[in-house]
């Protein structure tokens, strides 16, 4: 798998678990106002209205999601697949609802560098190889759209990286409340999703999407685990993200480094005389 390739895996991944319905799926503040009285949800055998039991929900996750003006990070990532497994290191610097940048460290033929950089924006993608056959291409965001068949904005993207809970419906299915956990059951017009909070503060620790078309038979299951200080939140340092449609393939992320509303820390640069595809 080249870095180019990798990246777009990286970002089909996030777009996978970010997806919304073809009438864009609502926001954790648009479905908690939104009173949704059709639903039954089975509480210990007990009909409860799903309005009810949702905003209850959504007003406890919401308090976790992580605001920030500016986000910086060093991403260790590990691929494993049935045809190959690598590592790559991702530096990554944001600025909210502005700005993405990525820089894609990897190994090549024992030499250690930064072998492709990208910039997306609210409307906009930038990828930039520096290795192998060295190009630049613009592109606008939609082509995060196009190679995942998913429609996701930027903002969902954002949200995605900092952790924050994403793909909540109001369509709620089932609830079960455990001792330490939370899961509840949600339909959209595209996947099923099972969501694992915890118990005792509320944090997202894993999501199981199943694609409603089973044609596709796509599955993509996200843990979120180590959770850590960051400002007045807690952070996940660590997550799994396991999609298989034809194949499998398990990426794990390991934050080694991260800060919010500090200077951004990586740039943005593109070296002259490059090739556009």
């Amino acid at each position: 798998m080249t870095m180019k390739q990798f990246l777009g895996f990286l970002l089909l991944a996030l777009a996978f678990i970010s997806c919304n319905t073809a009438k864009k799926t609502q926001g954790l503040q648009d479905a908690m106002s939104k009173k949704d009285t059709t639903q039954a949800v089975i509480i210990k055998e007990v009909k409860v209205d799903s309005g009810a039991i949702v905003r209850d929900i959504l007003n406890k996750v919401v308090k976790n999601k992580i605001e920030f003006n500016t986000f910086n990070a060093k991403i260790k990532v590990d691929y494993e697949s049935a045809e190959k497994s690598d590592n790559y290191t991702i530096y990554l610097s944001m600025r909210k609802d502005s700005v993405i940048l990525i820089k894609v460290k990897g190994s090549f033929l024992g030499i250690s560098s930064v072998g492709l950089v990208a910039k997306i924006t609210r409307d906009s993608l930038i990828l930039v190889q520096l290795v192998g056959d060295k190009n630049i291409k613009y592109r606008s965001i939609n082509y995060l759209q196009e190679i995942s068949q998913i429609p996701f904005d930027f903002a969902t993207l954002q949200d995605i990286i900092m952790g924050n809970p994403i793909y909540i419906d109001s369509n709620v299915l089932s609830y079960k409340n455990s001792d330490n956990e939370l899961l509840v059951q949600m339909a959209g017009g595209v996947f099923k999703h099972l969501l694992t909070l915890n118990n005792n503060n509320f944090q997202v620790t894993h999501s199981k999407l199943d694609d409603v078309n089973v044609e596709r038979n796509r599955t993509c299951d996200i843990s979120q685990n180590t959770f850590q200080p960051l400002g007045n939140f807690m952070f996940a340092t660590y997550r799994k993200i396991t999609v298989s449609e034809k194949s499998k393939l398990d990426v794990f992320l390991d934050f080694k480094e991260y800060s919010i509303n500090e200077p951004l820390k990586y740039t943005f640069d593109i070296p002259k005389n490059l090739k556009r595809k």
